[in-house]
C-alpha cells in the first residue's frame, strides 16, 4: 500500500474521531483537527484545509468529512489540474 492510500485511510479515521458528538471533546479536537492538517497537507493549501478544519469542528455540528475532501483534491483534482496544465503547454 503506497502512501497515497495510507494518507486516505488516515484522513477518513480523522473524520471519523470529529464526528464524535461531544461539545467539551470539539473544543480539544478542533485545534488538534486543523493542526494535523497542516502537517498532512503542505504549503497554501494545508494551511487553508486547517483552517477550515478547524471552524468545522468548533462548530456544534460537523459532519463535513474535511480530511477526505482534502486528500480528493490533492490527489484527484489537483493532480488533474496539473496534468491539463502540462498537456496545454
Amino acid at each position: 500500500m503506497n502512501n497515497k492510500f495510507k494518507k486516505l485511510i488516515v484522513s477518513i479515521f480523522l473524520d471519523a474521531i470529529g464526528f464524535i458528538p461531544f461539545l467539551p471533546f470539539d473544543l480539544f479536537w478542533a485545534p488538534v483537527s486543523g493542526y494535523i492538517m497542516t502537517k498532512m497537507y503542505k504549503g497554501k493549501e494545508g494551511k487553508i484545509a486547517g483552517f477550515v478544519s478547524f471552524v468545522e469542528e468548533i462548530l456544534p455540528f460537523d459532519f463535513i468529512p474535511t480530511f477526505t475532501i482534502m486528500w480528493i483534491y490533492s490527489y484527484m483534482i489537483k493532480k488533474r489540474k496539473n496534468e491539463n496544465i502540462i498537456e496545454a503547454e
